[in-house]
């Protein structure tokens, strides 16, 4: 369809390009293709061997550090809208009269006042 990878979402260029995947990490140097053929050697075979379990766990340490470091700011954002939600709905957690009684439940600067004939129609309400 003619379309520009880089704006397909699903594609890995789009990935790179919006940083949702590592581009510069020197453990992808090592799966580069090489077209000249080696002589073959058992030791180095297994020294080969034992390097790439090493470079596959560093490769996933630090993929999950590059995640948690993306999903960083998106879990303060959520953290400040959840604080937001608790400030302006603290009323439907505890009893507008519980929350009068003791003061150690209600937030800073909130003060719920409810008339008594308002409580009780609400209670006849649900």
């Amino acid at each position: 369809m003619k379309r520009n990878p880089r704006k397909v979402k699903w594609t890995k260029a789009y990935r790179r390009l919006h940083g949702k995947d590592m581009t510069r990490d020197s453990t992808f140097e090592f799966e580069r293709k090489r077209n000249r053929p080696e002589r073959y050697d058992r030791n180095l075979t297994e020294n080969t061997l034992k390097a790439i379990k090493k470079i596959d766990k560093v490769r996933v340490d630090r993929e999950a550090g590059h995640h948690a470091k993306r999903m960083k700011p998106k879990k303060a954002m959520k953290q400040r809208e959840a604080a937001k939600e608790l400030k302006q709905s603290i009323h439907m957690v505890k009893a507008p009269i519980a929350l009068q009684q003791e003061e150690s439940l209600t937030l800073p600067k909130i003060k719920v006042k409810v008339s008594r004939k308002q409580s009780t129609e609400n209670l006849m309400e649900e």
